[in-house]
């Protein structure tokens, strides 16, 4: 640990594991799967801080299926079922570590285990990371609340014990100086997903203010077909071409792209394609355009001429370092991939722009559900400079959900700015293209509520040869 932390010791005494069905108003298809619905998992932690007693802190994503394992031979539930292992082993390993340790300290305690446990049982690292993820926001918001402190004076403050130990390439001054340096963004710009299923034209289209919510950042899907995307990309550039003011994008391939040379010819198409112009001229990023082990063996060569970002192979924590050699500039931060690597890249990221050349970290949505899950992913945003990012959890699912009307009313008093009346329903509210976060500056992990326990279903108990060995 740097020297001068405030770091506070806990002991983690229980962790329950739930989860919730959440329907999709429409669907949503990225890459080669379409999604209409999802199992959304919730934890709570139960800590002791040294000292201090006890406190309850709590965390949720939705475990979105064929996205951290698309392996073409899984169905979908096959996917979900993983998340679900990578929970419910990685509760046990924070259960089993004995005596009092910083919060990061349990993270860093575990995380090679769980990657070799899910190993065993054939998951994959990404999805390995998914339960780590989610229990280390929850102690986090534990251990926040038992101290009275914010997210964003305590991680400038440094209470979770954060440090390079994972990160030979920084050092732990970088860490400590990174973090005591971090001013609260007031406000973060919403990008508007445009999926690969979604309307492109007219009313319910990508200029429609009533489906875009007044965005001037627009993330484009893509299929991994540069004839087919080029042509998609054109209709898209029309269509934003009527807004009344100026927009930015960026395009998501979901490692559909199988090779340099498919990339190359999409690159080739907005290099030289006047029809995609509106398109090429504000395009920020290409977000993982190939899959996550083609990425690896790939240097993108000329290509890396352009920002290119990972999002799917960022599966460890020299994942970043590793991109980096081979031309990429950016990589995403997820709240599901860890919001500790994510803040860990992103110190990466400012320090190696020091050196003259530009890399950044970025906000990437993967359908954050209103109340806690968009709450902790926009506050860890917030935290590390991200000044736009991807929002779709409000597009794709109606409000709250399936959540009980009390629960909704509960995150609408400790948020105003945040969420709002719809009629019936309350709904993430959004300020021009912006979603402001004042309100996520409440004691916890920026949520002034928590779910309704009682309404909540425990976590499916995977069934699986490995997991009941483990």
């Amino acid at each position: 640990m740097a020297p001068g932390t405030l770091a506070s010791r806990i002991a983690v005494r229980e962790i329950a594991l739930y989860e919730r069905p959440v329907a999709f108003v429409r669907p949503f298809r990225f890459g080669a799967v379409t999604v209409s619905a999802a199992p959304q998992a919730f934890v709570r932690a139960t800590i002791e801080v040294e000292g201090k007693g006890t406190s309850v802190g709590a965390s949720a994503e939705l475990m979105v299926p064929k996205w951290f394992d698309k392996r073409t031979h899984l169905e979908i539930a096959d996917t979900v079922e993983e998340l679900r292992q990578s929970l419910v082993i990685a509760r046990d390993l924070y259960l089993a570590q004995s005596g009092f340790h910083t919060a990061f300290g349990f993270h860093a305690a575990c995380i090679a285990d769980q990657i070799a446990a899910c190993a065993k049982a054939d998951i994959p690292p990404l999805a390995a990371a998914f339960g780590p993820a989610e229990i280390d926001k929850a102690i986090l918001d534990a251990l926040l609340r038992a101290l009275g402190l914010n997210f964003f004076d305590g991680m400038a403050a440094n209470v979770a014990g954060l440090d390079a130990r994972l990160a030979p390439d920084l050092g732990h001054g970088d860490v400590s100086a990174f973090l005591a340096g971090r001013k609260r963004l007031e406000r973060v710009a919403l990008r508007h997903t445009v999926g690969l299923d979604d309307r492109i034209e007219g009313e319910g289209g990508v200029a429609d203010p009533k489906e875009n919510s007044g965005s001037r950042y627009f993330k484009l899907k893509m299929n991994g077909d540069p004839e087919a995307d080029a042509s998609r990309l054109t209709k898209i550039g029309n269509a934003l071409a009527t807004l009344p003011y100026d927009y930015k994008v960026t395009l998501d391939a979901n490692e559909q792209y199988a090779d340099l040379s498919a990339l190359g010819a999409l690159v080739d198409r907005l290099d030289n394609d006047s029809a995609l112009k509106p398109i090429a001229s504000r395009l920020l990023y290409i977000e993982q355009p190939m899959p996550r082990d083609t990425t690896r063996q790939s240097p993108l060569g000329q290509l890396s001429s352009r920002n290119f970002i990972i999002d799917e192979a960022d599966d460890s924590w020299d994942a970043f370092p590793a991109a980096k050699v081979l031309g990429y500039r950016g990589i995403s931060s997820k709240s599901c991939k860890g919001f500790y690597k994510s803040i860990v890249n992103a110190i990466r990221a400012a320090k190696w722009s020091a050196g003259g050349e530009s890399y950044f970290i970025t906000g990437e949505d993967l359908t954050c559900q209103a109340g806690l899950a968009v709450q902790q992913d926009l506050a860890l945003g917030a935290l590390i400079g991200v000044t736009h990012a991807e929002r779709n959890g409000h597009h794709y699912v109606d409000g709250f959900g399936t959540a009980p009307p009390s629960e909704a009313e509960a995150f609408l008093k400790a948020h105003p700015d945040l969420y709002g009346r719809d009629g019936d329903v309350i709904r993430l509210r959004i300020h021009d293209g912006d979603l402001l976060t004042g309100s996520l500056t409440s004691a916890g992990f920026a949520s002034g509520a928590h779910p309704d326990w009682t309404a909540l279903s425990p976590l499916q108990r995977p069934k699986t040869k490995i997991l009941q060995e483990h």
